[in-house]
């Protein structure tokens, strides 16, 4: 990690210095001047610009409020600990939390190791890399839910990434020149908040919470759905492309969720309909595992006995 970053993160902040001295309760001024606990982007972001990065305030309890923004959590050090919906999220080293407009939360009083940084973006900074994840997705869904801005979309996601070198990386890219108040060219912020987004998109699997619905339920659904109407023709390539997935954290997906593998799954399908075909049908069995995908009769055979314990000719002898 970057050193001079972290030590930076470190100190203590005079809002944080508030708290030491005795104050119990946050300073709501800081961040808003409404009279409800709403944070305001008019308040905290410059006029003209799009995204701000500050420290998460140590030594005190936020209570339950809402931002008029998307908020992006990054954590360095430690753990955060965030509560929506009555459900606790501990995040730590290396996770993103990511919460829409208008999502009700609250957050544990952190201590000096616990370290994270709140990124407050405007919706209209995510144009740029919502043109880059370009398929649709859980991302690309809540990117764009994000510019409904007459509509309360509370949804948040989160991401468990274990530290990964490449998210620190560029996390601490967009970061440093934030926290540091270099001259940037915000553009180039954009694009690598996008690198950020296809980077999750490709490791799907490290999503743990999802408001609206658990996403991996939706891939498996997708799964299922594609063997059960595909089965002949269905590969888990095509099918790692058709959902903008890689080949392995769909196959870890479907296994966690199934207790098979793809090619099981695929197997038990194509058997099943191979059966139907034998009891309903008069096709040759040559026909019959033509249909269902098998064009190596002698495989086709050995696994068909190897499922049932009779040949295919037996098995419909059985159920005429």
């Amino acid at each position: 990690m970057d050193q001079w970053l972290l030590e930076q993160m470190r100190n203590i902040t005079p809002e944080e210095q508030i708290y030491l001295d005795g104050d119990a309760f946050v300073k709501k001024d800081f961040y808003t001047k409404k009279e409800d606990f709403e944070a305001d982007y008019e308040v905290l972001l410059e006029q003209g610009k799009l995204i701000t990065v500050r420290q998460h305030a140590r030594f005190v309890e936020f209570p339950v409020h809402k931002h008029n923004y998307v908020e992006l959590v990054y954590v360095f050090a430690g753990e955060i600990t965030h509560y929506i919906d009555e459900k606790e999220l501990i995040t730590r080293p290396g996770d993103l939390l990511l919460m829409n407009q208008h999502v009700k939360h609250s957050v544990k009083r952190a201590e000096a190791g616990d370290i994270a940084v709140n990124f407050i973006i405007l919706p209209e900074f995510f144009d740029i890399p919502l043109q880059m994840i370009k398929k649709q997705n859980i991302l690309a869904d809540f990117l764009a839910g994000t510019f409904r801005q007459q509509i309360s979309v509370p949804q948040y996601l989160l991401f468990q990434l274990g530290n990964q070198m490449q998210i620190r990386n560029l996390m601490e890219n967009i970061i440093r020149p934030l926290i540091s108040h270099i001259e940037y060219e915000e553009v180039i912020n954009q694009y690598s908040m996008g690198l950020v987004f296809l980077y999750l998109i490709n490791h799907i699997d490290t999503l743990a919470e999802n408001s609206s619905q658990n996403y991996e339920s939706i891939l498996i659904q997708a799964v299922l759905k594609y063997i059960r109407t595909q089965y002949k023709t269905a590969s888990l390539n095509h099918l790692a492309e058709d959902l903008n997935q890689s080949q392995s954290v769909i196959s870890r997906m479907i296994k966690k969720n199934t207790g098979f593998t793809f090619q099981d799954l695929l197997m038990r399908q194509r058997f099943q309909k191979a059966v139907v075909l034998l009891m309903e049908t008069d096709l040759p069995v040559e026909e019959i595992a033509a249909n269902v995908g098998y064009e190596n009769m002698s495989y086709f055979y050995r696994q068909f006995k190897a499922r049932y314990g009779m040949t295919p000719r037996q098995y419909r002898l059985q159920h005429i």
